[in-house]
Parts: C-alpha cells; sequence; structure tokens
C-alpha cells in the first residue's frame, strides 16, 4: 500500500444540521472547511502526499450528533495537536462541521473511532 493510500481526510459534521438544513448547506460547510485546512496546511509533508494523486483522494465523513460533541471532539484534536479545522457558521455562531488535514490513518482513528459515517 502507497503511503497516499494510508492517508485520508476526516470530516466531522455536527448531526443537528446535518438533520435540519438543506444538504447543499451541510456539503458547503464541509467545503470551507475543507479548504480552510487544505490551504493552512498545504506544506505540511502528508498535505502534500495526499494531493500528488488527486484522483484517488480519500475523504471519511461522520457525523457528530450534536454541536457539543462536535466541540469536543475540536477540543480534544486541540490538547493533543491534531491539526484541524472548527468551521464556525456565522453570523448565526453555529459550529457546523471540523476538517482534519490530511492524515496517516492510524494517526487519527482513535480520535474519530466513536463517530458513525455521516448518513
Amino acid at each position: 500500500m502507497s503511503a497516499a493510500a494510508r492517508i485520508a481526510q476526516y470530516v466531522i459534521v455536527n448531526g443537528e444540521i446535518g438533520r435540519t438544513w438543506p444538504k447543499g448547506a451541510v456539503i458547503a460547510q464541509c467545503c470551507h472547511a475543507v479548504s480552510a485546512v487544505a490551504h493552512t496546511y498545504a506544506s505540511d509533508p502528508d498535505t502534500v502526499e495526499y494531493f500528488k494523486d488527486i484522483d484517488n483522494m480519500h475523504k471519511v465523513v461522520l457525523e457528530a450528533p450534536d454541536a457539543e460533541k462536535l466541540l469536543g471532539l475540536a477540543e480534544v484534536l486541540k490538547q493533543n495537536d491534531i491539526a484541524h479545522k472548527l468551521w464556525i457558521e456565522q453570523p448565526e455562531n453555529i459550529p457546523t462541521c471540523i476538517a482534519l488535514k490530511p492524515y496517516r490513518k492510524e494517526v487519527v482513528q482513535k480520535y474519530v473511532k466513536k463517530f458513525k459515517l455521516l448518513s
């Protein structure tokens, strides 16, 4: 397995908005967070590796049950120096999603394994 194949980008959505907002609005929130984290960590070695084969990028989109759990995850990620972007929709000040920079799966799975795939 190549290094790039072991690298994934995780996106965790606030399930409350996932259930109540239009799909397009939720997707836009995720796009904002992914764009921000990709730009911020563009020179990171895993990010560089991840983008070498853009036709085979791997993303995992998960669901946090609510804003409180999403914010809790953001705090755990911060405490463990896991690079991410918590997207807060303005002016409503609603935490909508978190995008991690691309990481080797084994580095971050322990932080996200309790969240289910977004459906």
